[in-house]
């Protein structure tokens, strides 16, 4: 028996690059969800300088997701309790690929629950076959002449395998 799918979940992450683990998390919370917003983190505080402009990762998730009616991609730069509240979201949900990821979102977690105990936190977990995936390690990947095309959409890979060429 399955639930309906309830209110409106936000998926908050940099996607520098969107890799196909992303777009896995996202589909299976567009199940759980009647409306997805897939959050894209202006500039991120933890990481460096991205890669890509907000607009083309949200240009590069909005081709990913086009077939998920209920997922909508927006860029942001405030606190993600705060986007979410905004866009009268009932959870915020984010995937957990190894142990490392956890202690991290758990941080996070009790800091948002601080800030918002009426906003929740789902957690994901990676599939199998993207569980080793990341952002940085495809960069990583595109900057030594790597095969990228499994780990990407295709217009990802090509931008990317473009951008790191330089």
């Amino acid at each position: 028996m399955s639930a309906e799918p309830a209110g409106t979940g936000v998926c908050p992450g940099s996607y520098d690059p969107v890799t196909l683990g992303h777009v896995d998390i996202i589909t299976r919370a567009s199940a759980v969800f009647e409306r997805l917003i897939v959050a894209v983190v202006d500039q991120p505080v933890r990481k460096q300088k991205t890669l890509f402009s907000a607009e083309e990762r949200c240009a590069f998730l909005e081709s990913a997701v086009e077939k998920l009616g209920n997922v909508q991609v927006k860029a942001f730069d405030t606190l993600v309790v705060d986007f979410a509240r905004e866009h009268e979201a009932k959870a915020i949900v984010k995937g957990l690929r190894a142990i490392s990821d956890f202690e991290y979102e758990f941080e996070m977690n009790q800091l948002n629950r601080k800030m918002a105990p009426d906003i929740e936190s789902i957690y994901l977990m990676s599939s199998p076959q993207f569980s080793f995936l990341s952002s940085s390690g495809v960069k990583e990947l595109a900057m030594f002449g790597g095969d990228i095309t499994e780990l990407v959409p295709p217009t990802v890979a090509a931008r990317l395998q473009e951008a790191t060429r330089r």
